[in-house]
């Protein structure tokens, strides 16, 4: 079953990308009331911890402490928490000293990463979270080791990754997929709405994670084929801007493709959402989809692009240098464009 919260009405619509640690400089920030202001969904407010506070953790552990919230953070790297600090938030060493926090977050990059700090928080003598929500992306057996580890003090685990880079989640336009028990998913729920535009209930377990990498790997496959398509209007004169333009005010045009096309048509590829990361999530997708024994062709196909684009360099820009890839493919020198969105 599949339950959907309705986003606000009035929040911005824009594209809401996935990323671990992207950021993107054209969003308009609105993170929420000021600091110290009553906590919204009826004075909801319980202590809340959270562990990993790169430039995802950052933006939306910020939107928390905007809302009022009680927030206490940790990171690898001490200096990247501590400046939450003067937003309200409260620093400690590591995981285990949030032991005693009735709901923690966990957003980090990689599956190790994940089991590292679940063994932190769960290797203390003295407490444990009655909730760990996990906003990573990561393979399943990662996110089954945080579920045995929890399990074993009746710690609920919910399954939360994100739809949206870190500019996304700054402008209230985030998205979460959510997965694991619902009485957990219900006490939690005031949480999300103040993280993102709109919050989906899809199912026990780890079904949230599996919604995920369908997500992120149709967003490959659409970078890929924009791309691709970008580029044979370009060899028939039709330039990238007019392309966009008709694109966005079709009935194909889509939130991704007016984010997008600022991007395609400055050639800046500044990273958003790395070519890497989309590696990752499509390794991760592609490896459900064999232990399934479900073909995706297309799928398949994409991911030997962006492999080809680490390969040429592309490894730590945004996944829309797909384009220069493909031009390049062509034998075609792409050059910056103006104006059109």
């Amino acid at each position: 079953m599949a339950v959907f919260v309705e986003p606000s009405k009035g929040e911005e619509d824009m594209a809401a990308e996935s990323d671990s640690s992207g950021s993107t400089a054209g969003n308009s920030p609105a993170a929420g009331p000021a600091p110290g202001a009553a906590a919204p969904n009826g004075g909801f407010n319980h202590s809340i911890g959270w562990i990993g506070t790169g430039r995802m953790g950052t933006a939306l552990v910020t939107r928390l402490l905007g809302a009022g919230q009680q927030v206490t953070v940790c990171n690898r790297t001490r200096v990247k928490a501590e400046e939450l600090a003067p937003l309200g938030a409260k620093v400690v060493d590591g995981p285990a000293d949030l032991a005693d926090c009735r709901t923690v977050f966990i957003t980090v990059d990689t599956p190790a990463s994940l089991v590292s700090v679940a063994t932190a928080l769960f290797g203390g003598a003295e407490g444990a979270p009655r909730t760990v929500v996990d906003c990573s992306t990561v393979d399943a057996p990662a996110a089954r080791t945080l579920r045995e580890l929890a399990a074993k003090t009746d710690t609920a685990v919910l399954a939360a990754p994100v739809s949206g880079n870190a500019g996304a989640v700054t402008g209230g336009t985030a998205s979460f997929c959510v997965s694991g028990p619902q009485d957990a998913f219900q006490q939690v729920l005031p949480l999300l709405e103040i993280l993102g535009r709109s919050v989906t209930y899809v199912g026990d377990g780890d079904a949230a994670r599996v919604a995920k990498l369908c997500h992120n790997v149709l967003l490959g496959v659409m970078a890929q084929t924009l791309a691709e398509v970008s580029v044979l209007a370009q060899r028939y004169g039709v330039t990238r801007t007019a392309l966009m333009q008709f694109i966005n005010g079709s009935v194909l045009g889509s939130d991704f493709t007016r984010y997008k096309t600022p991007a395609m048509l400055s050639l800046d590829f500044a990273p958003t959402f790395t070519t890497e990361l989309l590696r990752k999530d499509f390794d991760l997708g592609l490896a459900a989809a064999r232990a399934m024994e479900t073909p995706m062709p297309v799928a398949a196909a994409a991911y030997q692009r962006i492999q080809e684009a680490i390969t040429a360099g592309y490894r730590d820009a945004d996944f829309a240098a797909l384009l220069e890839l493909q031009a390049r493919g062509a034998g075609f020198e792409l050059r910056p464009e103006g104006g059109g969105h």
